[in-house]
């Protein structure tokens, strides 16, 4: 037996891996599986391979049954010593975390949840390489928590892209003799100005107040999409919302517990749940469905005991994605009456949005209002784009692989614009439409809302 911090929030129980009846209707869900075809890279797999690892951290008796209780021996022992190999490392690290194999199963396995339970195991229990460690203890633990900070390093990007060093780092060779090309390639342009120095603002309704909201505005999101989080709060307004963008919001943690850094994401929940004072809004609305997702499920964070579990289930009752929100507000705003848009446009399903949250039909619901938009579905939109968070830059191979798929299928729709629901995948897509030469404007479906209600006021 070792004595070893628990891991804070919620643990997975015996029943949460045993749920898994290896009936392998995940695997043609899986994008890892779909590209490397080895059950070690399946959700299944990964799962088969946490009951090993973890069977330290599980404290129930296994239940009398044929479910699986052979894989889980010792799961009536408490703190079994588990080695976390390279091996486990390498396969766990390789999951996007995307869920569609949750929507896949049969038996409702919560994989989420296992998954980031294995990678806190993995942040507590493994050393990294070094250059690893100090890069995930600067990204989780002294970057994104720090709005200022976001904005001194979006500020020495701005500088590099603006002044010709990137243009001489791409034409030089440097990124390849570096071997950044292709993650360089990834990397977002730095707005000319911030949407930091809108937060604390409140933006009154358009006509009769339908709904009073507070606008979740994300972190790197407020240095690289300030136009996307405008539009927004133009479209919120134009529906008849009061929009209230909170000061003392900060980044929702999504990044730091998808990697496994519990304590800064638990840290992070906190505060916002201070932010967002419940009983003054109708909502909790975000462009982001990465974003949403991780709001929505602030209560694994936090024990049972703790008070911040109680909070955090009020907090997700508030919690909706834009498109969520207006499709079931309905839209109030004349949509282009005057000038339709007269285009043909794809959807991308964020996974975060569809897997995470459960939302399939809003988007889709509010493109179709869109006077001269042609909706045409994108073949295996369910399938990951290859964002994942930082999955593209710290499994760029893969996360490229998975995007010339992308592109393929959506440049077989013959759609102008590809529309989707979350930054990662905006940036992701627009990299893709780059690289693969398909001509394709990729935006949020509140721009093209944007874009429409505008048409029909000029």
């Amino acid at each position: 037996m070792t004595n070893r911090p628990p891991i804070p929030g919620q643990t997975p129980t015996y029943e949460d891996y045993a749920r898994c009846v290896h009936c392998g209707l995940c695997l043609n869900a899986c994008p890892t599986y779909r590209l490397w075809n080895l059950e070690a890279d399946s959700p299944r797999g990964r799962i088969h391979q946490m009951i090993h690892v973890s069977q330290g951290e599980l404290t129930m008796v296994a239940p009398s049954g044929p479910a699986n209780g052979r894989q889980i021996a010792s799961a009536n022992r408490t703190h079994v010593d588990a080695p976390i190999t390279d091996s486990f490392v390498e396969h766990i690290d390789k999951c996007l975390d995307c869920r569609a194999c949750e929507t896949a199963c049969p038996s409702a396995v919560e994989y989420g949840k296992l998954v980031e339970h294995a990678r806190a195991l993995i942040e507590r229990d493994y050393k990294r390489p070094l250059f690893s460690r100090i890069a995930r203890n600067f990204v989780f633990r002294a970057l994104l928590p720090y709005p200022q900070r976001i904005a001194a390093a979006a500020r020495i990007l701005r500088f590099y892209q603006r002044f010709g060093f990137q243009y001489l780092a791409r034409t030089t060779g440097l990124l390849k003799l570096l071997g950044l090309a292709a993650r360089e390639s990834l990397l977002p342009r730095i707005d000319d100005s911030f949407f930091f120095n809108q937060l604390g603002r409140t933006f009154p309704a358009t006509g009769p107040r339908r709904a009073r909201v507070a606008f979740f505005a994300g972190c790197v999101a407020q240095v690289t999409f300030t136009h996307l989080n405008e539009a927004t709060i133009r479209v919120l307004t134009a529906n008849g919302c009061e929009v209230v963008v909170p000061a003392a919001q900060l980044c929702c943690g999504a990044l730091a517990a998808h990697a496994g850094v519990r304590h800064a994401a638990r840290d992070l929940a906190c505060k916002n749940l201070l932010a967002f004072p419940l009983e003054h809004f109708d909502a909790i609305v975000t462009n982001a469905a990465g974003c949403g997702s991780t709001l929505k499920e602030y209560d694994h964070l936090f024990s049972l005991g703790e008070p911040e579990h109680t909070q955090a289930l009020a907090f997700r009752g508030k919690v909706r994605d834009i498109t969520e929100f207006l499709a079931d507000l309905g839209l109030s705003a004349p949509l282009a009456p005057l000038k339709p848009l007269t285009l043909r446009a794809t959807y991308q399903d964020s996974c975060h949005l569809l897997h995470g949250q459960k939302v399939h039909n809003a988007p889709r619901q509010l493109l179709r209002a869109i006077p001269g938009l042609e909706l045409v579905e994108l073949p295996h939109s369910d399938i990951c784009c290859g964002s994942a968070g930082v999955y593209n830059v710290t499994q760029t191979q893969a996360s490229l692989a998975l995007l010339a798929d992308k592109m393929h299928d959506a440049a077989a729709t013959g759609a102008e614009t590809i529309v989707t629901a979350n930054p990662g995948c905006l940036l992701q897509l627009r990299a893709g439409a780059q690289q693969h030469h398909t001509n394709q404007e990729v935006l949020h479906v509140v721009e093209l809302l944007d874009r429409s209600i505008d048409a029909g006021t000029t």
